[in-house]
C-alpha cells in the first residue's frame, strides 16, 4: 500500500516540478524573443497530474493568465484532478 503511495506521490511531484519549469522557460523565452512552448504542451502537462504546478507558476511568473484556456482550464484540471485522486483512494486503487 505504501508503496504505490509512494510512487504516486513522487509522480506528482516530479511532474508538477516539470511542468513549473515548462510555464517559467516559456515565460523566459516569450520575454527573449526565442522559440516558444506549444500552448498545447503546457496544457498536456497540466492535465497530466501538473496543473498545481501550471497553477503556480502563472502566479509567480504572471504567465499565461489572461488567456481563458489557461486563466479557467488550469483551475479546473486542478480540481478535477482532485477529484479523481480522492476516488483512487475510496475505491482502493492505491492500497
Amino acid at each position: 500500500m505504501q508503496e504505490k503511495i509512494f510512487i504516486a506521490v513522487a509522480y506528482l511531484a516530479a511532474i508538477n516540478i516539470i511542468t513549473f519549469a515548462l510555464f517559467a522557460y516559456d515565460k523566459y523565452c516569450a520575454k527573449n524573443d526565442k522559440w516558444r512552448v506549444r500552448e498545447s504542451t503546457l496544457l498536456l502537462f497540466a492535465a497530466i497530474g501538473g496543473s498545481l504546478g501550471a497553477g503556480a507558476a502563472m502566479e509567480i511568473c504572471h504567465h499565461k493568465t489572461l488567456h481563458l484556456k489557461f486563466k479557467y482550464g488550469v483551475p479546473i484540471l486542478f480540481f478535477l484532478q482532485i477529484i479523481l485522486s480522492g476516488l483512487a483512494v475510496w475505491k482502493g486503487l492505491l492500497e
